[in-house]
This record gives structure tokens, sequence and C-alpha cells, in this order.
């Protein structure tokens, strides 16, 4: 990123996530773009230097508007649904990577923690997410938060992971606060040592850190051109993937628009 105000969209704008999202890309300086559904529903919920686009993300032909000349991506949409994983949050981050074709923006994008578990259809999807993602060509972050807001409140010190070996489905696996992944989110579009970086985000004991620079930097970045996280274990092979992924995966990583998938 460049010293440039830069112009953020944040997909997810209204939710709990996006949000606290929203208000620290304010804080930081950059400009605020969001997609929402309800135009009036989102002018109550975020602030008025907060600009609104009308679309949806499973809604190809209205995210144009959206793309057009941002420099960043953060999503934050989010659910655990298998239905909604694959028809909204993987929908949507295929959609929205289609939409930018060529043009190039920087990505943050919110997975799980816990997301290569075996044989979980829910996670088999936000995995395939995290996939287009490193196949677009974007410089990315990808995190995979642990349990939001069961962290205590002397629980602040931000702790990131590789490997995504705590696979227990419950508050064990790591804790975090919302506002927290939010900074993280924010943090990585200007944070060069956050690039082709993907983590599980969990807190420990002690205080937040003012600097997470050298946090990202002590991870280690995915392999160039690798659609997997550098530590990970995933059988998936992609050619045994569903037939939906590996239209949107070629069509991504071609660098354009591509024909509309079925449902």
């Amino acid at each position: 990123m460049t010293d440039h105000t830069t112009t953020v969209l944040i997909l997810g704008a209204t939710g709990s996530i996006g949000r606290p999202a929203v208000s620290e890309a304010l804080r930081q300086g950059h400009a605020v773009r969001a997609l929402v559904r309800d135009r009036n529903r989102a002018a109550r919920l975020l602030p008025d230097s907060v600009e609104l686009v009308v679309g949806d993300l499973t809604q190809p032909d209205t995210l144009d508007p959206a793309v057009e000349g941002i420099d960043a991506v953060v999503f934050t949409h989010g659910t655990t649904n298998e239905r909604d994983v694959r028809d909204t949050d993987y929908a949507g981050v295929a959609n929205t990577l289609k939409a930018l074709g060529p043009n190039r923006a920087r990505i943050a994008l919110m997975t799980a923690i816990g997301v290569t578990r075996p044989g979980l259809a829910y996670a088999e999807w936000k995995l395939r997410s995290e996939r287009l993602v490193r196949a677009s060509g974007n410089p990315y972050t990808i995190v995979r938060p642990g349990w939001f807001d069961d962290n205590d409140a002397d629980q602040r010190t931000l702790v990131m992971l590789q490997g995504d070996r705590r696979q227990s489905g419950g508050p064990a696996d790591g804790v975090v606060a919302r506002d927290q992944i939010a900074r993280v989110l924010i943090d990585s579009l200007s944070t060069a040592s956050a690039d082709r970086k993907t983590f599980e985000l969990v807190a420990d004991r002690g205080e937040e850190q003012t600097d997470l620079s050298p946090v990202f930097a002590s991870l280690i970045p995915d392999p160039t051109g690798a659609l997997d996280a550098v530590e990970d274990s995933v059988n998936l092979p992609p050619e045994r993937e569903p037939e939906r992924f590996r239209q949107d995966l070629a069509a991504i990583a071609a660098g354009s628009a591509g024909p509309a998938v079925a449902r």
C-alpha cells in the first residue's frame, strides 16, 4: 500500500466483525466503502463518512460499482451453516474476485480456526474461498480467528499460529475479541510483512501489542502459486473438487470475470 488515502471495500460491513472493521479502517485514515443490501439499515449502523453501495454478494451483476477504483477488500462476512457458507460466504469471495478481474487489490479474508478439519463440509467451502484468494494473484492476508469474545478482559496479547492444528471445535482451540479481529484485518492492509500470510488468530494473557509488524513478520509466507497455506495438511485434490469450484478457480486464476456459475 502507498501513502495516499486508500479506498477499502468492506464486505459484511454491518455485521459483528464488519462494524469494528469499518471503525478501525476510518481510524487508520482509509476511505471506506461498504456493500450493503439495505441502504437505510446500513445508514443507521455505520458512520456518515462511509460510502454505501447497494448490492448483494450472491448477485454478481451488482458488484461492479462496489469494486470500481478500490485499493483493498476486507471480507468479514461469515457463518457456519453449510448451505450459507457455500452460497454466501464462498460465493461472495468468488463473485468479488471475478468482479475485480485483472484489477489488483489488497485482500484481507476472514475464515475460521479449524478450517482444515477433515470431513466438515462447511469448513471445506471456507477453505475453497481461501484457495480462490491465493489463486487470484492479489496480495492477501488470510485470518482464521478463534472463538469470538470468549477471551477474558486480561487476555489481549495477539498470537498468530500456523498449520491449523487446533481442531477441537470449541473455545479450547483459542479465543479472541471481535475488535481485535477487525484490527488485524485492517492492519494487514498496510503491513508489508503480512503479505501472503495465512494464520490462526487467538489471544493470550497480557496486553495487546501496539505494533503487529513483528508478529506478521514471524510467520512463514504461503508458497507462490500454492492453493493451500504453507503449514496446512489438506486432502482436497483440485481434480476431485466440485465442478463449481473448479470453474471458479479457472476463471479467477485467468484473471477474467468468467461466466456465471450455476448454483
